[in-house]
């Protein structure tokens, strides 16, 4: 577009002021891949070989018979191609037929396969943290007739959407995508995403790829998301006879396990950080959402972290893999190690001075079943260097390489690698970026938006009175064709920027983008004031990146960079209109200045919304549509960094060292600039509800044992016979129901997150202040009224996790509390322990 298109000739500012930098943001109007590229033969695409080549041909599964004529073998020999049999006698017999150098050599990420007995190599290593990622040694690649793949927002927003049928909905979209583009030669079927570690510190510089800081939250993302990418069809896992038969789209692996959220923050370093834990802290935060991704998910997959945990390296901790997540949790699947993990050992944290060998037999006794060793240059997974003499030294059995193997096979069963899949045969180039697809990827960017001022009700903007804007900002943001799409990406089927959704909604638009430097000087600033000055309203675009905040790189505060609320400021005190402030992050940021300051009347939090960002950044100013996206983490003050290190890994307080307290859970100071949960709307919300209380008595069985509680110093102690039940002996069947009534008392119709909290009986000591244990989200037309039903589970949303780590219920009076902010409803529950 010719620059003086970006507004009318005689009001365009570019002859006055030459360095506003504009030529890109004209010439870049939209990055977009042709959704409706030819459809290529299953089986292969022009460009390249895979996902199983055999002599120049591509093919979708190995049992194929013209496979293994062309292999010159006979297919009816290889018992473990008899699709009649079950998977664990065809498993039984494939790796039975391997010797042992041939299995050693599939122990790694890129699995060498075994031409003598038919067996392909195979690349594991595969990402779909928010769409289909070429991250990786090339197993998944874009190109020829998939130039594409669609990219949705960042996790930490699609978690502020608070709506669980969406993030199944993205796991669904991201898997028929990858199907599509295995038919195609284009990607494997195995995929290391979720991110699951619960941000426990805001300076961790990996916030962007999590659900945030609540484990259920992070919990009910992982299962969601994990039964969008597996789900063959909408039958529960747990009516299967075998799980481990029970076929999967794609595999989805749970990651990172475990008490891993530090990377890189002053000296403190994850590959030799050792994070001490405390077993509570484990039970209650770290290991909860691991064991709803497994339990109620039924993930294929769990990924061991590079940190200690208590002195030990997580992938070689029997107690965390084989006992708690294969023996305790019933993963049906296999455990991969995080990318050179077992080599870090050795290398970085020099654990009890092992060596490759013992290294490699450590971890594999302990349970990890496929080492993702090829990440640095030049390197070479452990397992498969060391693996042999790890056997023939005695430090393991060659039973143990088995055992891996049959976990590892038993997967790739499950997901038609040998037999296809029917379903998704068809599947091909039109199946990927296609309009639906790249709505729901807006859609999801749209909830996921959360307002968190808007003075005198500045936003929405009227596009009937707004005829320009002046768009201010980072070059980088305005223009975000990088910025929006975060870390662990592939290639997007297009970019819609906020300057190109923006300038479609106003006659005309007036803009100052400057770099990172350029943005702070008098010249700099003189510049964006001036910009402010000359239209109808001013919308700043500010924020973070991924040089900010990203893998192996931790946040030192919580300040935006690069002085740019020096400009902000300036801007909005030269607009003769309260601007509007958009935020790109993923986590919070301290800008108070802009939530004191009465020049800026609006913020909105837009993290790094995906592809189709722009679009819904454009939909939320001009009121298109209503925000209901709530903060999946606190948004702290700068302040709080400085009263607790990131290396604490405990989440209470710590009087003794004044150490404050994490998360909402167990924070209670001041140093709160916007709570988790916060979230305002366009219109307003009222609750009522006929329950103003409930009773539970729960009697307790000959077999059941009471457990002590922790009260607090100086509360008056209750002494109940029985006080506290503990879950793990009892049935759990008590229920606590009600049903909220949301009134939309506004005149736009909008989505509102309804959270439902427990608080525990006052008297107990040690326990959160809150803890979120239900949430629903549901589109309330304006002036009208939805029941919103909940039934309580009393053991899973009652329990708290006790300093001997059993997760109990209390006796006495907990609370439900519904809401967040200014509009809550709250009851007392009685729960009565009869013994």
């Amino acid at each position: 577009m010719p620059l003086a298109a970006m507004a009318s000739a005689s009001s365009s500012p570019c002859s006055r002021h030459p360095l506003i930098l504009v030529v890109l943001l004209c010439a870049i109007a939209a990055i977009s891949f042709s959704s409706s590229v030819a459809a290529g033969t299953v089986g292969g695409g022009t460009g390249g070989l895979g996902p199983i080549s055999t002599n120049g041909k591509n093919y979708t599964k190995v049992c194929d018979p013209a496979r293994f004529v062309a292999l010159g073998l006979d297919m009816s020999r290889f018992r473990y191609c008899d699709a009649s049999l079950p998977y664990a006698d065809r498993v039984r017999d494939l790796v039975g037929r391997l010797a042992l150098e041939e299995k050693v050599r599939n122990l790694g990420d890129q699995a060498e396969g075994a031409p003598r007995v038919g067996l392909p190599p195979y690349k594991w290593w595969g990402e779909a943290l928010h769409g289909v990622s070429d991250v990786g040694p090339g197993g998944t690649w874009f190109g020829d007739v998939v130039p594409g793949a669609t990219s949705f927002p960042l996790v930490i927003n699609s978690a502020a959407a608070f709506n669980e049928s969406l993030w199944r909905a993205i796991g669904g979209v991201v898997s028929t995508e990858i199907r599509a583009m295995y038919n195609l030669g284009h990607a494997e079927l195995t995929y290391w995403s979720p991110n699951i570690n619960v941000v426990r510190d805001p300076r961790w510089g990996r916030a962007s790829e999590t659900p945030g800081e609540d484990p259920f939250v992070v919990g009910r993302y992982a299962v969601n998301f994990v039964r969008g990418m597996q789900d063959v069809d909408d039958r529960p896992y747990a009516a299967a006879a075998d799980p481990f038969s029970r076929p999967i789209k794609v595999s989805s692996c749970c990651k990172h396990f475990a008490a891993y959220d530090v990377d890189a923050w002053f000296k403190a370093d994850r590959l030799t950080f050792d994070a001490q834990v405390e077993e509570r802290d484990m039970v209650e935060t770290f290991e909860r959402p691991f064991e709803m991704c497994i339990r109620d998910g039924d993930a294929s997959c769990v990924m061991c972290s590079y940190n200690r945990i208590n002195g030990i390296p997580a992938c070689a901790d029997a107690r965390l893999l084989s006992e708690t997540v294969r023996s305790q949790w019933q993963l049906h699947g296999y455990i991969v190690s995080d990318c050179d993990s077992v080599r870090v050992m050795v290398r970085d944290a020099k654990w009890l001075n092992y060596t490759g060998v013992e290294a490699t037999a450590a971890a594999m006794k302990a349970g990890l079943d496929l080492d993702c060793g090829m990440f640095w240059e030049g390197a070479r997974d452990f397992f498969t260097t060391y693996g042999v003499d790890a056997v023939r030294q005695g430090k393991i059995k060659e039973g143990d390489v088995d055992n891996a193997l049959s976990n590892v096979y038993t997967t790739l069963m499950r997901l038609g690698f040998f037999d296809g899949m029917p379903e998704f045969e068809s599947l091909g180039a039109s199946n990927v970026c296609t309009d639906g697809h790249k709505e729901l990827a807006a859609d999801a960017a749209r909830q996921g938006m959360v307002l968190l001022k808007n003075d005198a009700r500045r936003l929405p903007l009227d596009p009937n009175k707004i005829n320009s804007v002046s768009l201010v900002g980072l070059l980088e943001h305005i223009n975000a064709t990088d910025v929006m799409l975060g870390d662990y990406r592939g290639k997007p089927c297009r970019i819609v920027t906020p300057y190109n959704a923006i300038r479609n909604m106003v006659n005309a638009t007036y803009v100052h983008a400057c770099d990172s430097g350029a943005c702070n000087t008098a010249e700099g600033m003189g510049r964006a004031s001036s910009t402010a000055k000359i239209a109808d309203a001013t919308i700043v675009i500010a924020g973070l990146n991924m040089s900010v905040e990203r893998e192996s790189n931790d946040r030192e505060d919580l300040l935006l960079p690069w002085n740019q609320s020096s400009w902000i400021n300036a801007v909005a005190m030269a607009s003769p209109t309260p601007i509007v402030l958009v935020i790109m992050s993923a986590g919070g940021v301290d800008v108070s200045f802009a939530h004191n300051n009465t020049k800026i009347g609006a913020i909105v939090w837009a993290g790094y919304p995906g592809e189709e960002g722009g679009t819904a950044i454009a939909d939320v100013l001009f009121g298109k549509y209503n925000p209901g996206g709530r903060l999946p983490l606190t948004w702290f003050k700068n302040e709080y960094v400085n009263q607790i290190p990131m290396t604490s890994m405990a989440l209470r307080p710590d009087a003794a060292l004044g150490y404050p307290g994490r998360t909402y859970k167990f924070y209670g100071g001041p140093a709160v600039l916007y709570p988790f949960g916060h979230g305002l709307s366009y219109t307003n919300f009222s609750y009522a509800s006929g329950t103003t209380g409930a009773t539970v008595t729960i009697h307790i069985g000959a077999w059941e044992h009471c457990k002590m509680l922790t009260y607090k110093m100086g509360a008056p102690s209750p002494s109940p016979a029985c006080p506290a039940l503990n879950v793990a002996s009892h049935m759990c069947s008590e229920v606590v129901s009600f049903s909220l009534r949301v009134a939309n008392t506004g005149g736009v119709g909008g989505d509102h997150v309804v959270p439902v909290y427990t608080a525990p009986p006052p008297e107990v000591g040690d326990a959160p202040l809150k803890q979120l244990v239900a949430f629903r989200r549901v589109f309330v037309p304006a002036g009208a009224a939805v029941d919103v039903p909940f039934a309580l589970n009393v053991c899973k949303t009652f329990a708290i996790v006790e300093e001997t780590a059993y997760t109990v219920v209390p006796s006495g009076v907990s609370t439900v509390v519904v809401g967040d902010d200014a509009l809550v409803l709250s009851f007392p529950v009685t729960i009565n322990l009869a013994v």
